[in-house]
């Protein structure tokens, strides 16, 4: 060790300890051979992985459990109002069998003749060391000559828990929700991973949503729109009243302030935009008919001109 401080302590040596690492000191490496004690029987190597934290000594790696996803689908009703679930995830749990062990009970794990219980081996290329996960423990250390039966030497075995979910209000199709912890369990003492649950909504048969507005068609009968009155309109929270003022054409877009989506981070509320659709009956009766007919005579020019440019919905896409 004495040598390894008196390596670290000469600017010339710890130079090239830095630039090219356990190799500078090794016997046989090129231009470095006749120098710093691999001719006198030291491997350096190994000092300087104890004083840096490089090997010796039998450990198991820990591997931090995997993260999960799971889909749930909710209806636009659930997403404005927040809901809780409960989930059924697939996971996985410690072997009943074996306890964790993965050997067959009676029997016990050896220690990987590989990597000989570090878990790790070192792979030497020129003047380079490298520090992969032993191929044959997979990191673990240890060897099961004698697996379990039960869980074929992992350790453990696939199972489902039940987990509980809570959905905001205002969560969005496609936004995930966090919940640490509960992914995958971690290997030899490793936490656990989390599970990520990706919210999708259900289309609805009435409301389309953009951000915190909705949209709906409202149908309105002629008479109602030609001459004004009042109509029930449908919300997630129940129907409202809304006025329809005389002469409203099909297109026409009214909004309902508060009845739409309320904001997940905020205290904001979206808007109802209702799209009058201006219903017409394809049989009218005789008498109607008659009175139509009388109606469809043009009157004066100027008079029907100035309808024209009042109502005509062409002239207002051309004067906006």
């Amino acid at each position: 060790m004495q040598k390894a401080y008196d390596t670290l302590s000469d600017k010339e040596k710890r130079a090239m300890y830095d630039q090219y690492g356990h190799a500078a000191f090794e016997q046989g490496a090129g231009g470095f051979g006749g120098g710093f004690g691999g001719a006198q029987g030291f491997d350096f190597s190994d000092i300087f992985s104890q004083m840096f934290g490089g090997g010796g000594g039998a450990r198991q790696q820990s591997y931090q459990g995997a993260d999960l996803q799971y889909a749930v689908e909710i209806t636009l009703e659930e997403a404005a109002k927040g809901t809780r679930q409960r989930l059924n995830i697939p996971t996985y749990e410690e072997c009943g069998v074996c306890h964790g062990s993965g050997a067959k009970p009676g029997t016990s794990a050896s220690t990987c003749s590989t990597c000989h219980g570090s878990g790790t081996v070192h792979i030497r290329q020129a003047i380079f060391q490298m520090q992969q996960t032993c191929p044959s423990c997979h990191g673990s250390g240890k060897e099961i000559r004698d697996p379990c039966i039960k869980c074929r030497g992992e350790g453990r075995v696939k199972t489902a828990k039940t987990v509980e979910v809570n959905i905001p209000a205002g969560i969005d199709d496609g936004q995930r929700i966090r919940l640490s912890g509960e992914g995958e369990p971690g290997r030899n003492g490793a936490p656990s991973g989390d599970l990520y649950v990706v919210v999708h909504v259900k289309a609805h048969k009435i409301f389309e949503r953009n951000g915190l507005d909705l949209h709906c068609e409202l149908p309105v009968s002629f008479t109602t729109a030609a001459l004004g009155g009042e109509v029930e309109v449908p919300t997630l929270e129940g129907k409202v009243k809304l006025t329809i003022p005389k002469e409203t054409q099909t297109g026409r877009r009214m909004r309902v302030k508060g009845k739409g989506i309320k904001s997940l981070r905020s205290s904001a509320t979206g808007d109802l935009y209702c799209h009058v659709l201006v219903e017409t009956r394809s049989i009218l009766p005789t008498a109607r008919k008659s009175c139509w007919k009388s109606l469809k005579k043009s009157p004066p020019a100027s008079t029907a001109a100035k309808l024209r440019a009042k109502n005509h919905f062409g002239t207002k896409l051309k004067t906006k």
